[in-house]
């Protein structure tokens, strides 16, 4: 990005979001190949990820972020998708990341994919909840975005908030709030545990297995990763000198119609919640003990 300095923190504006386009910006504007360059495919604006029994395909963000928003209309993979995963999420690095994950989990034709997120905090995980969605994912693009500041961590399908995890530090629980993040999507095998826990197989006999992907967009604080963290977020911080839109209050929390949202989206899709599993944790984790939602 010419005329910046590269030891500091420069906001990406969303100039797309700013005159209202939804599509976002184009793939290689923010994102490159990670690995199995041979299974990405290109259709005009859409990109497509293939998983044969020879390899799945991953891409990740050019640049790391802290703090902002980050979304993508995916189209998952139709028909008979046991045992294949298509990720998408956020992750620092080292033994003691941070990541945000959303995992949708393939199924036997018929049956509904699984959308499973998790929190990872100082290189812990076990936060998983499950849900079913309230639309056929195969059939057309859905937009999937995670929503982070230093007062949540929110999870949004189609701009409804499907969960939140809120910083309790004043409780003692940490909260991930300073490593910068990079951004990321993949499709793998992960026939051991994805379908009804690894009951199910993945057929290779209708491979390829397609996730196609549009609509990219980052609207968040870009970071150099030679920077020290506290430095960075430091910088991506709004103070008496400047206001970033995901410190406003406006996203502060959820607003009414939001927090009605996300309860609905509780009682009608969630199979599944960390928090109260009994088996696992006999002992509530402590977040559970204080998120409202």
């Amino acid at each position: 990005m010419a005329g910046f300095n590269s030891k500091t923190c420069v906001v990406l504006l969303g100039i797309f979001a700013l005159v209202g386009l939804a599509s976002g910006a184009k793939f290689y504007d923010l994102f490159q190949p990670s690995w199995a360059t041979d299974h990405f495919t290109y259709e005009g604006d859409v990109l497509r990820l293939k998983l044969d029994k020879y390899s799945g395909a991953g891409f990740a963000s050019k640049n790391k972020y802290m703090f902002g928003k980050v979304t993508v209309q995916i189209k998952l993979v139709e028909g008979d998708s046991a045992g294949t995963v298509t990720a998408f999420y956020m992750s620092s690095d080292g033994p003691n990341h941070n990541e945000f994950d959303f995992e949708f989990l393939g199924n036997t034709s018929g049956e509904p994919y699984l959308v499973q997120t998790n929190v990872y905090v100082n290189g812990v995980g076990n936060r998983e909840q499950r849900l079913n969605l309230w639309f056929d994912p195969t059939k057309d693009f859905h937009s999937y975005s995670i929503l982070w500041n230093q007062r949540q961590v929110v999870f949004l399908v189609d701009d409804t908030p499907v969960r939140v995890h809120s910083n309790l530090e004043h409780r003692g629980i940490p909260y991930p709030k300073d490593q910068p993040m990079g951004v990321y999507s993949s499709i793998w095998n992960a026939d051991d545990w994805a379908t009804q826990g690894g009951l199910i197989k993945t057929d290779w006999s209708h491979a390829p297995f397609v996730a196609s992907y549009q609509g990219f967009d980052i609207n968040a604080c870009q970071c150099n990763d030679t920077v020290a963290w506290s430095d960075n977020a430091k910088k991506c911080s709004s103070s008496a000198e400047r206001q970033f839109w995901w410190d406003t209050p406006a996203v502060a929390e959820l607003n009414l119609h939001q927090s009605h949202q996300l309860l609905w989206v509780r009682a009608n899709h969630m199979i599944y919640n960390y928090c109260t599993d009994k088996s696992r944790f006999p002992v509530t984790p402590a977040e559970c003990e204080h998120h409202r939602h």
